[in-house]
């Protein structure tokens, strides 16, 4: 059964997202490192990127594909877990923690409220 955070906001393509004020956290959920697999390879989007919600922002590669990653809030990418070049292991020992992927910038802050709480991002995957 996978972990499910209640305070994350999840969207549907399987990223979370922790908002902070005017910024946010994102990386992937326990649900989608465990589809993965062993991960071997993270390419993260360069610091002042603007995203759309829903535009492609990363690829994750395990040793089963290559998946693209999705932004769940538009806004400009203001850090990336440089960590995770060297160690892109950490996705699938810590999702929720060390294995961030991206602080954003969000350009609209409410767009947080159109993602999936804990429960409907339970009810998705049906775990």
């Amino acid at each position: 059964m996978s972990n499910i955070p209640d305070q994350l906001r999840y969207a549907a393509s399987h990223e979370w997202i922790k908002a902070d004020g005017g910024t946010a956290t994102v990386g992937i959920t326990d649900h989608a490192q465990h589809e993965l697999s062993d991960v071997v390879y993270v390419d993260l989007p360069k610091v002042g990127t603007q995203v759309s919600a829903g535009s492609v922002i990363a690829v994750i590669e395990s040793v089963k594909a290559a998946s693209d990653i999705y932004s769940p809030v538009s806004g400009e990418i203001i850090e990336i877990n440089t960590v995770l070049a060297k160690k892109p292991e950490l996705i699938n020992q810590d999702p929720y923690g060390d294995a961030w992927l991206f602080r954003i910038k969000l350009a609209d802050p409410s767009e947080i409220e159109t993602l999936k709480d804990a429960a409907a991002y339970q009810a998705q995957i049906g775990d």
